[in-house]
């Protein structure tokens, strides 16, 4: 009788859908598995896009901008004088640095962006913008205009919306932070070089 109960027992478990299966247990774990490393690459393939969007289209509008503007017609020669200081950097330099500035700003944009910080706090992302828009001003007025007093106006502004981007970024992310600093330099070196020009 009991062994008659114990058979029974065990088919009751083997037909049992609450007792687990470990075969079945195993199967659900791999497709688990497998649908996690699918969204993680669908995650990483939207990161990548969205990051190169990010750091390709201001650096396309830099690129576009020195193109069109970045004649060296107001670059020391507004007053009719071609003597340059030593400490001068050559318009080349200018522009590759204007780029690096760029670049590193749209990454920094993109970092905050990835965190939610410009949901959280739209202040960062006009920051960004206008800084972008200040940037881009900067090389017609100086370079075609020959405005370096109008110039010496936009570097302040745009000094003033780097350093409001530098606060608001480091509290998102503090990378991000930390890339706005080599462009805050950049900015500042570019107003002394402004401020020069009034002289020249």
């Amino acid at each position: 009788m009991d062994s008659q109960n114990a058979k029974q027992r065990i088919r009751d478990t083997d037909y049992d859908p609450n007792v687990s299966n470990p075969t079945k247990k195993s199967k659900d774990n791999s497709k688990t598995v497998r649908l996690k490393r699918e969204k993680r690459v669908a995650m990483a393939k939207r990161g990548i896009r969205s990051l190169a969007i990010a750091v390709a289209l201001p650096l396309s509008l830099t690129l576009s901008n020195l193109y069109f503007f970045g004649k060296t017609r107001g670059y020391g020669t507004s007053t009719g004088s071609t003597s340059m200081p030593f400490w001068f950097p050559p318009p080349w330099a200018l522009h590759v640095t204007s780029m690096t500035s760029s670049f590193l700003m749209g990454l920094s944009a993109w970092l905050v962006w990835a965190e939610g910080g410009f949901h959280r706090n739209p202040a960062a992302l006009y920051l960004y913008l206008a800084q972008l828009g200040l940037s881009l001003a900067w090389d017609p007025i100086v370079f075609r205009m020959a405005a370096p007093w109008v110039g010496l106006l936009v570097c302040l502004a745009t000094l003033g919306a780097l350093v409001g981007c530098s606060r608001q970024f480091k509290e998102v992310n503090p990378i991000a932070g930390d890339l706005v600093k080599p462009c805050l330099a950049w900015a500042s070196f570019l107003a002394i070089v402004n401020l020069k020009l009034l002289f020249l």
